[in-house]
Formats: structure tokens, C-alpha cells, sequence
């Protein structure tokens, strides 16, 4: 068996490649595009897979490299991403002991690349729960950012995963001589794996929504109060307003308009007023 390792999609050895083993055309140039889904194709004499993983996350925006594999018979060709010079991913094949055959290496891969999502689920837990905390006590915009970033990350995740587990159905639903049947149950404990994963990414999903749930309904009830002081204040002001308006007209007739002590007058009809208005409403049970 031999592995070609190449480090970049261009690299000329790939049509080197391609020429001796008759590799369909299609599958260079997915090969060469960033812009291809998770997906796994079989061919009579190879299996093509283009697999996903996360090369860094920063601020909630995943940024994710690709892998592409060829495995026949006697040969395994992985092409890596051309924005990374070195691949962790491919650490535990390289290191795999004695000469395993091209459909173990594929499981080494495989398997590599879904145990590594698995951190960046619970780091996306992790911080989840402090956004839960956080619209408890100190709603805020920076806040809905926060979540709204967190919920592309999971967007994207989901995005993968799915299409990755559709690779891994495909495989599991129609077995190809080129991997080994004592494979195969390793194979469907990768696909658990998917599973397992997908089902974080809807729970935190759903975490998401009610946080940003309550946060909305947190802002409301700011408001709200808010508004209720606010509408209590104009409300104790209202009975001053009216006396005080009616002085303010300056018509002739009006009571102590020509007493001595009549603006004192005046203000103790608005104290009274203003003090049976709070007792009023404290009856009510307003305040």
C-alpha cells in the first residue's frame, strides 16, 4: 500500500496521479473547489471522500479546512488544505502501526475528524451557559450578539455534520470490497459519533432560542417597569397640574386669587391632593 500525502490541491502530482490511477476528472477538480459540501463517492476502483474539519474558531465564526481522500486498493492519496501547511487530522494515521490497508487509514481519518468536533461542542456549551446567566443579569446588545454568533457557529456545524453522516450512511448502506468487513463496525460506531453530535447541536440550538427568549422577554420587562414608573409619577403629578393650570389662566373669580395667603393656600391644596392621590393608590395596591 502507498500514501501520497499532498499538501496542496494544485500540486502537479495529483494529475500525475489522476493519469496512473485513473482517477475521474469531476473528482480533481472537487478536489481543487473550496467551496464543496462533505460528500463520499464510489467508483469500481476507488472510494472518493471530501471530508470537513474546524481549523480555528474565533468570535463564533467557524473557520473550517478541507480534506480530500482517495482510497483503492493499494493506494491512499489525501490532499489537504491549501490555507494550512500541517494537518492534525492525519497524525493518527501517519502513526498507525505496521502497513494498515488504505480502508483502516480512512477510518483513523474519519474518526479523527468527528471526535474533533466534539471540543467545540462544549466549548459552545460552556459559553451558553454563561449567555444564560448573562440575560438574567445584565441584559445588553452586546449580549444578542453573542447568541446570534453562536447560533451561525451551530448553523454551520449542523451544516457539516449532516452532510457528514450522509458520507458515513452511504458507506454503511452499500459495503464496497475496498474496505474490509471487520471494518465495518467501526465505521458505525463513527456514524454514532455523527449522531451523537447532531443531537448536542439541536439541544444547544434550542438552549439558544429560549435564552434569547428570555432575554427578549427580560428587555420587556424593564420596559415595563419602566413605563409603570413613569405612568405612577404622572399620575401623582396630575391633581397639582390641574390646580395649577387653572391659576395659570389668569381669569378673575378664582378662590384666594386675592388673598393674602393665597399662593400658601394654593400650595397645600396641592400637597393634600398630591398625598390623597398616594393614598389612593397605595389602597389600590398600584405601588
Amino acid at each position: 500500500m502507498t500514501w501520497y500525502a499532498l499538501d496542496d490541491p494544485n500540486d502537479p502530482k495529483l494529475d500525475d496521479l489522476a493519469k496512473q490511477y485513473h482517477l475521474h476528472p469531476l473528482h480533481i477538480e472537487d478536489c481543487r473547489s473550496h467551496n464543496e459540501r462533505v460528500k463520499s463517492e464510489e467508483t469500481d476502483e476507488y472510494l472518493f471522500y471530501i471530508l470537513k474539519y474546524i481549523l480555528s474558531v474565533d468570535h463564533g465564526e467557524l473557520t473550517l479546512g478541507t480534506l480530500s481522500l482517495f482510497v483503492g486498493r493499494d493506494y491512499f492519496i489525501s490532499v489537504r488544505d491549501a490555507r494550512r501547511s500541517e494537518c492534525a487530522i492525519l497524525e493518527r494515521a501517519q502513526k498507525a502501526a505496521g502497513d494498515p490497508p488504505p480502508g483502516k487509514l480512512l477510518y483513523l481519518v474519519l474518526d479523527t475528524i468527528v471526535d474533533s468536533f466534539f471540543p467545540s461542542i462544549d466549548k459552545s456549551d460552556d459559553i451558553i451557559d454563561t449567555l444564560e446567566d448573562r440575560v438574567l443579569d445584565e441584559p445588553s446588545p452586546e449580549t444578542v450578539e453573542d447568541i446570534f454568533d453562536q447560533k451561525r457557529k451551530l448553523i454551520e456545524l449542523r451544516r457539516v455534520l449532516v452532510n457528514t453522516r450522509d458520507a458515513c450512511n452511504s458507506m454503511l448502506r452499500d459495503p464496497t470490497d475496498l474496505i474490509p468487513d471487520e471494518l465495518y463496525p467501526f465505521f458505525r460506531d463513527v456514524y454514532d459519533h455523527v449522531l451523537r453530535l447532531l443531537d448536542s447541536v439541536e439541544t444547544l440550538r434550542d438552549l439558544l432560542n429560549n435564552t434569547l427568549d428570555v432575554y427578549l422577554s427580560s428587555v420587556a420587562n424593564r420596559t415595563n417597569q419602566v413605563m409603570k414608573v413613569l405612568t405612577v409619577l404622572s399620575t401623582i403629578a396630575l391633581p397639582g397640574l390641574v390646580i395649577t393650570s387653572f391659576y395659570g389662566m389668569n381669569v378673575k373669580g378664582l378662590p384666594f386669587i386675592d388673598a393674602k395667603y393665597g399662593a400658601y393656600y394654593v400650595i397645600a391644596a396641592v400637597v393634600v391632593s398630591t398625598v390623597l392621590m398616594l393614598l389612593v393608590m397605595r389602597k389600590a395596591r398600584w405601588l
